[in-house]
């Protein structure tokens, strides 16, 4: 694992690479590009040709897709988001 830290003079955020934040919220490193690409992931940042994720940048994105039900609305659209994208692939 490669963590990289900003050195900006504010509180540094963890920094991970595409493999390390795939392993962090339990899908392959593939699956974030194509989210990347699509613009359906997380927050990330390009640096020097690297593509980099915060850590608590994950944690939002992860947050954000929470249900308490399978009649949310939410829900709804992530599993018709999740069958158009496997009709594609």
């Amino acid at each position: 694992m490669q963590t990289v830290h900003t050195h900006t003079g504010r509180p540094e955020k963890k920094l991970v690479m595409t493999p390390e934040a795939a392993r962090l919220v339990g899908l392959s490193p593939r699956t974030l590009e194509t989210f990347r690409c699509r613009g359906s992931g997380p927050v990330f940042r390009k640096i020097g040709g690297r593509v980099l994720y915060a850590t608590d940048d994950l944690q939002a994105w992860v947050d954000r897709a929470a249900c308490l039900s399978t009649s949310e609305d939410r829900y709804e659209a992530a599993l018709a988001a999740s069958r158009a994208w496997r009709k594609r692939a």
